[in-house]
């Protein structure tokens, strides 16, 4: 396989007696992977399949609202809490040359925000699955910013000290439960996809998908490749703001989630991702002391990047 596996065993979440000779193997295999697709299935992490699928059923029974109803909990670009709430089908455009993209989400940044949840009576545990699943990709994140400083020769807590705002108003930080509807009855647009080519903007980004398959990763090859649902997995991956604190020794990927095959246009997709971002208030340099790429503010940064995004949705007033 192209995109490596490994075994987090050695530092999985409630384990924390690590013998040297098995992190130092894991923090290798991490880095090498980083360093080459900048993709990594992590096995053995300590989040189960059962809370991911938890996460999913219950994400499930939202996107299938009615969509007056959704839009009650629908996203507010004019609010400090701008990344929280519902996003419609078409309104997120990754690829700025492709039309929206075919998928909805819901997000949560902010653990004490005051995003409006769905009232509805058929899923009164949505609030608290999802904010109990954003804890823990959150403590899974915070091990997995350990092992990659680790792997590179830095202290442990050289880039945890950056993110020890998340879960709050001063840190960008977002679980989005995502849902690809069917398109059988949809009128695909021209060069239109479920998810357009971009890289994701923050420091590293966890993953996990159904089996309905789908995301492709850039190879180093110039071509793109399968990233398959593998079960009890986690798929993390670099991002851009990673890639530059690191002058490039990391590397953020381009993937995209292209429309299904004419046989299953009639089947949905989903994923949970769980995007890290430093602090708002961190100004991201080269760690190597290079100056490679110039000083950058972290919340300018995302800015920018989520205002290309969303700028065709009258959102042009980013108030993160």
């Amino acid at each position: 396989m192209d995109i490596p596996v490994v075994n987090f065993n050695a530092y999985k979440l409630g384990e924390d007696q690590i013998p040297d000779e098995r992190l130092s193997v894991m923090t290798e295999e991490i880095k090498q992977a980083f360093s080459g697709t900048g993709f990594v299935y992590l096995e053995n992490t300590g989040i189960e399949q059962q809370e991911v699928n938890r996460v999913m059923d219950v994400s499930k029974k939202f996107f299938l609202l009615p969509e007056d109803t959704k839009k009650l909990c629908a996203r507010n670009s004019d609010h400090e809490n701008f990344n929280d709430g519902w996003v419609s089908s078409e309104i997120e455009r990754l690829n700025p040359l492709r039309p929206g993209d075919l998928k909805e989400a819901f997000n949560i940044s902010h653990l004490d925000s005051v995003l409006k949840w769905p009232s509805d009576a058929s899923i009164p545990e949505f609030q608290e699955v999802l904010d109990s699943f954003f804890r823990r990709c959150k403590a899974l994140a915070l091990r997995v910013l350990e092992v990659t400083a680790l792997s590179l020769g830095l202290q442990r807590d050289f880039f945890v000290k950056k993110h020890k705002l998340i879960g709050t108003n001063k840190n960008c930080t977002t679980l989005r439960t995502l849902y690809y509807p069917p398109l059988h009855n949809v009128t695909v647009k021209p060069n239109q996809v479920r998810c357009g080519e971009h890289s994701d903007y923050g420091s590293v980004t966890l993953l996990f998908q159904d089996e309905s398959g789908g995301l492709e990763v850039m190879h180093r090859s110039g071509q793109y490749i399968s990233a398959p649902c593998i079960p009890g997995t986690v798929l993390v991956n670099i991002a851009d703001l990673m890639q530059r604190w690191t002058s490039d020794v990391l590397v953020s990927t381009s993937h995209r989630v292209l429309l299904p095959p004419d046989d299953k246009m009639n089947t949905s997709r989903q994923s949970v991702a769980f995007f890290v971002h430093p602090d708002k208030d961190e100004i991201i340099s080269c760690c190597d002391g290079s100056n490679k790429y110039p000083p950058v503010s972290a919340l300018q940064y995302t800015k920018d990047r989520a205002y290309i995004a969303y700028k065709d949705a009258n959102n042009s007033n980013l108030a993160f």
